[in-house]
């Protein structure tokens, strides 16, 4: 397994990156990673006590410029104030990095209007939200070599069962990213995703997959490599995507999943085995963590 970090010390040492979703599990360890390599670091999200034991976490094992703001990217205004602030506390911003996400696994027909309407809000129109507000600034501004990184997913082309609105969104994110990194490209913005496979997260993992359906289901048995991916193996990626080393890059979506997708497509298809009894058992389970 290979765990070394790729770039140089400085590699981002000019970059002011927001990342959205920044205060936990992938968007913490990208983050963490561009403070060692010299960037500073907006993070945001709704739980702002979160943000702040992070961004302290982060200073104190880095050394770098961690900023907390709380910040719900489906709200174009919070959205805008987040920049605002941002610049006021950074002077520009350089790099935008689209990481929040909601998701839960469940058949579709289980799911209210309202429901699906949440993944779709935090992952196609805070995407969006952000996307725009940062892109118009940019554009008014004349500033140039700015970068937007989205995180997307693989099942955003080849769809995936039992997370119908996730892969509803992310495929509206890549359609995005792929429009944008020929419109914008005359502004000096680049347009690039990521489409990770299984990297387990506590808490995104923990939602998905409760009690020992991570056992009953592993999912490094569906990676060709035989393994789910390391933290630092897709911090490595964005920062080289986030670079100027990437310059030549955009309006490409590079997969980082160990050959999973290639061997067998919809990352979540397998549920199929998951008898009825069980889809309520795990309603239970989910609904009584979100309680907590």
């Amino acid at each position: 397994m290979y765990t070394d970090k790729m770039l140089r010390d400085d590699a981002l040492k000019d970059k002011n990156i927001v990342v959205t979703g920044g205060g936990s599990g992938l968007g913490k360890a990208m983050t963490r990673y561009f403070l060692e390599l010299g960037a500073k670091v907006a993070i945001t999200s709704r739980n702002l006590e979160k943000l702040e034991d992070t961004a302290k976490e982060l200073e104190d094992e880095t050394g770098g410029t961690c900023f907390p703001v709380q910040c719900d990217v489906r709200h174009y205004d919070q959205v805008e104030a987040m920049l605002g602030q941002v610049i006021d506390a950074f002077g520009q911003v350089d790099v935008l990095l689209n990481n929040a996400a909601g998701n839960f696994i469940s058949p579709t027909e289980r799911l209210s209007a309202n429901a699906f309407d949440t993944i779709i809000d935090i992952v196609l129109k805070g995407s969006k939200n952000c996307t725009l507000a940062f892109g118009k600034h940019w554009i008014e501004k004349k500033q140039q070599n700015t970068t937007v990184l989205n995180i997307v997913t693989t099942y955003a082309w080849t769809g995936s069962a039992y997370v119908v609105p996730s892969a509803t969104a992310k495929a509206g994110v890549l359609a995005m990213t792929r429009s944008l990194a020929v419109e914008w490209a005359k502004y000096g913005i680049r347009f690039n995703a990521i489409a990770p496979g299984p990297f387990p997260t506590k808490g995104a993992w923990d939602r998905l997959l409760p009690g020992d359906l991570k056992e009953k289901f592993d999912l490094a048995k569906k990676v060709p490599l035989k393994r789910v991916g390391e933290h630092q193996e897709l911090a490595n990626l964005a920062a080289y995507l986030v670079s100027d080393f990437s310059a030549y890059l955009n309006g490409e979506v590079i997969t980082i999943d160990g050959g999973e997708w290639l061997k067998g497509a919809g990352q979540f298809n397998l549920l199929e085995q998951i008898p009825e009894q069980m889809w309520d058992m795990l309603e239970e389970m989910i609904r009584s963590k979100k309680g907590k």
